[in-house]
């Protein structure tokens, strides 16, 4: 006989209880996939769990089981394009655009009958085309406008934040260890990545900035722009990159990364039983992110003052871009709430490699010198700071796991946050201010771009 008989609304506590314990077994179908308190002392699950989500959260079933599907697909559209053999990139923005109306860099081609109606062409034209009835281009200036106020920042971030962070963590790690690039190429890599940023971020206020003579923009992310052209050729590099790891095609990581680690499966093609498709819904998501959510945390620690507002333009402008880039729409969180639920849950499962990230870190880490030179002062100083904006935005802990040198100034960084959140504050109430701090951010700018305005059409 039951001595203490269960309520209704106790058994039901229960009954939920159960399904999510249940919920929570069911996610770990991949050898990447670890338990969810494997991590709890990370320091960045700390700081995202204490100051930016509801003091009840938890992770949830529904969403993990979401993460888990969504390893297991990549980019059905142009993946069907390249199993038949198709490049897409220049034939869509020909076809769409038509008479020559792109930038000098696209030439004119023949666009074969096969390609022209093959039904993920045809799809991938409408995607293409014209923008989704809920893309709203004031809030994604709005957006734009704001990502755009800080160069500095900026490049800072994507570096020392978005990209470092990432390198942390073995799934995003070995697709880009595999190319080969990000080591032997760093800076050719980071200033596209870079460039890549600005194209989305472009926005019709910069005109007056701008020094080459070409067809100024009507909107952020309009049909034809720098941004639009960007996201299609990238996708397409994804596409390849996926289809040749798939293959086994790739081996850049073969005397860099233990083979033990890299899970290959015994023929040496890719194991998409432990990682998952590369490039997948998932980790195209975490990159996302990277982009639009942690430089945004970011710039607000740095001092920055970025309005509800401009967040969710900042947030809505990468959503248009990654759903160019092949991402499901259904798939991104709806909001910067969402955003940090999502990460937290993602970051909580991922498995942990500092060592694979490694050759990574130390590329992009020893840049300055390789600019500058081994012995020069300045290019070692600027390396301190970088890894102290790393250390003091994302933590020791991956600091340290990255091997990234620990500075006794380091936390100087925030040295920035009163300074920038004085010039912002001034901005927001004075227009002269305001005009002479954009006049400071385009030359600002257009100094950082050295290397675009060397090696890319479009800067120069």
């Amino acid at each position: 006989m039951d001595m203490n008989p269960r309520t209704p609304s106790q058994s039901a506590t229960i009954d939920r209880l159960a399904h999510h314990r249940s919920g929570l077994a069911n996610y770990q179908r991949h050898g990447r996939t670890t338990d969810i308190n494997d991590h709890s002392d990370l320091q960045v699950l700390r700081r995202i769990k204490r100051y930016l989500l509801p003091k009840n959260f938890t992770i949830s079933p529904t969403l993990l089981a979401e993460m888990v599907e969504g390893y297991d697909i990549g980019d059905p559209l142009a993946d069907q394009l390249a199993a038949d053999g198709v490049r897409f990139a220049r034939p869509l923005q020909q076809s769409i655009m038509k008479d020559g109306l792109l930038s000098t860099a696209t030439s004119h081609i023949d666009i074969s009958s096969e390609t022209s109606s093959h039904p993920a062409f045809i799809a991938m034209q409408a995607q293409f085309s014209e923008h989704p009835d809920w893309f709203d281009p004031k809030l994604a200036q709005i957006g734009a406008v704001a990502y755009r106020r800080y160069p500095l920042m900026l490049i800072w971030l994507l570096r020392n934040v978005a990209l470092m962070a990432g390198y942390s963590i073995p799934a995003l790690s070995l697709p880009l260890i595999q190319t080969g690039a990000l080591m032997h190429d760093a800076l050719p890599r980071l200033m596209r990545t870079y460039a890549y940023i600005l194209a989305v971020s472009e926005h019709p206020q910069l005109d007056a900035s701008v020094h080459h003579q070409r067809q100024p923009i009507s909107q952020v992310l309009a049909i034809g722009s720098e941004g639009w052209r960007q996201s299609i050729k990238v996708r397409q590099i994804h596409t390849l990159v996926r289809q040749n790891l798939l293959k086994g095609k790739l081996s850049a990581a073969n005397g860099v990364i233990p083979n033990s680690d890299q899970h290959h499966n015994p023929d040496g093609s890719w194991n998409t039983a432990y990682w998952g498709v590369p490039i997948n819904q998932t980790d195209m998501i975490a990159t996302h992110l990277q982009f639009s959510l942690l430089i945004m945390r970011g710039l607000r620690l740095l001092g920055a003052r970025i309005s509800p507002e401009e967040a969710e333009g900042i947030l809505h402008l990468w959503n248009l871009a990654s759903y160019w880039m092949g991402v499901d729409l259904e798939r991104l969180p709806k909001d910067e709430a969402a955003c940090w639920e999502w990460l937290y849950t993602y970051l909580s499962i991922q498995q942990l490699d500092f060592k694979m990230g490694q050759p990574l870190a130390k590329a992009l880490h020893d840049l300055p010198r390789q600019l500058m030179g081994e012995d020069n002062r300045r290019g070692r100083f600027v390396e301190l700071v970088n890894a102290s904006v790393t250390r003091t935005l994302v933590g020791d802990d991956i600091g340290d796991g990255l091997d990234l040198p620990k500075s006794k100034l380091r936390f100087g960084v925030l040295s920035s946050v009163p300074i920038l959140f004085a010039l912002d504050t001034a901005r927001q109430h004075n227009n002269v201010v305001a005009d002479k701090l954009e006049a400071f951010r385009a030359k600002r700018q257009d100094n950082m771009n050295w290397w675009l305005k060397k090696n890319d059409d479009y800067y120069k």
